[in-house]
């Protein structure tokens, strides 16, 4: 009969397998795990290798206008406040509100019959006064021959010529009158002193008008020609006024507020006389045609000043050009399809175009599109305006299944 295993060695055992089991699920664990790394590090490409997708423009030589640009408003060369020159009732209104109306045509009527009377009245005062002229011219040629002939004394013949300029004085007087009757016949009717647009009426027909009202009858706004009054830093004023000097006329464009509308082109007409020391700015005026209305009366826009044309510079887009610590440059693409990192230096930039005053020569490639991720040396693969831009992923396809092992 064989003998029974003592406890303590069985608990060995039992450690024993217990240990080794472990070892080998490690192993085994170990080995699928590296197993399943080794193809996934196969299929990776080295960080510099990679290809960036950018969008590329070659510079070209061309022309660019050197601009400065202000804030302003459009004003009005004329504004009148129509009022009425006499006391009396406005029987007509022969205008519309908004309507565009010529130097010299009739915009109302007061009544005029009070002043036809006053007419009248100096009319027959200045026919009586006449009269009595005359009458006093004729015995002043008497009185001459009887003085001669000595039958009236000298003084009598003095004191007729007295009367006779009396008389012309008086019949002088009345010729004013007459003229100041006339007068205020005319300014009964209210014709229009400037060519312009006529705003909203402010009196109704009926109404008892009089020189004195301040408020007026009616507003009438030139619109052809009109101004834009802007303002340019005091530093751009030398330039401004050494080309004016010289008898230059200067271009100036107006835009919307927003900046992307031309609403009209003009041209400088002149500067002020002083720089505001609060601002330290200087305002311009600029004249406009305006035939087409597209300029409106304190209307806000932006004013953008023909300075100079720089000509036969190089021009890259805008975008092109990105500022670091060492100042301006772009990324340059080259015939193996890397780029560099080539300082320039950048001139005059106006809207999308840029032009290098030094660092580039035209028909060079530069990107426009792409540059986030670009380094010194970094490889690119050249893609057409219509593929997406370089940041954008392809969508995800569907996961393929694990297969397992």
């Amino acid at each position: 009969m064989a003998e029974p295993i003592p406890f303590a060695a069985m608990l060995k055992r039992w450690l024993l397998g217990l240990a080794a089991a472990c070892l080998l699920a490690l192993a085994g664990y170990a080995l699928l795990a590296k197993s399943g790394e080794e193809p996934s590090r196969a299929g990776q490409v080295p960080g510099g290798a990679r290809a960036f997708p950018v969008l590329v423009v070659p510079a070209r030589t061309g022309d660019i206008g050197v601009y400065l640009n202000g804030l302003g408003s459009v004003v009005p060369l004329n504004t009148v406040n129509v009022k009425s020159r006499v006391d009396g009732q406005l029987m007509r209104v022969l205008f519309q509100e908004g309507q565009l109306v010529r130097e010299g045509d009739l915009l109302a009527q007061i009544d005029p019959r009070p002043f036809e009377v006053q007419l009248s009245q100096a009319e027959g005062q200045m026919a009586r006064d006449r009269a009595q002229l005359k009458n006093a011219q004729l015995d002043l040629e008497r009185y001459k021959g009887l003085v001669k002939q000595g039958y009236i004394p000298k003084q009598q013949l003095d004191t007729q010529e007295a009367m006779v300029r009396q008389l012309e004085g008086i019949v002088q007087a009345d010729q004013s009158q007459i003229d100041n009757a006339k007068l205020q016949l005319a300014y009964s009717r209210i014709t229009a002193p400037i060519s312009g647009r006529v705003g909203l009426r402010l009196v109704d027909p009926g109404n008892m008008v009089r020189a004195n009202d301040t408020s007026g009858l009616l507003v009438i706004t030139q619109l052809t020609p009109i101004t834009v009054v802007f303002t340019i830093p005091e530093d751009s004023l030398p330039p401004v006024l050494e080309r004016l000097n010289a008898g230059r006329q200067l271009a100036v464009d107006a835009f919307d507020r927003e900046q992307k509308k031309q609403l009209a082109s003009g041209k400088l007409l002149t500067v002020d006389n002083q720089i505001d020391p609060n601002t330290g700015t200087v305002r311009l005026k600029a004249v406009f045609a305006n035939e087409d209305g597209s300029l409106f009366p304190n209307q806000f826009v932006n004013a953008r000043l023909l300075l100079d044309v720089k000509r036969g510079v190089t021009l890259v887009p805008s975008a092109a050009v990105q500022r670091g610590a060492k100042g301006t440059f772009v990324y340059v693409v080259k015939e193996d399809h890397t780029v560099a990192v080539r300082t320039v230096a950048l001139g005059t930039t106006h809207g999308e175009d840029a032009s290098i005053d030094s660092g580039l020569a035209a028909e060079e490639l530069v990107v426009v599109d792409g540059t986030e991720k670009l380094r010194e040396g970094s490889k690119v693969e050249v893609r057409n305006r219509n593929e997406p831009p370089a940041n954008v992923s392809p969508p995800p396809g569907p996961e393929k299944p694990r297969r397992e092992r």
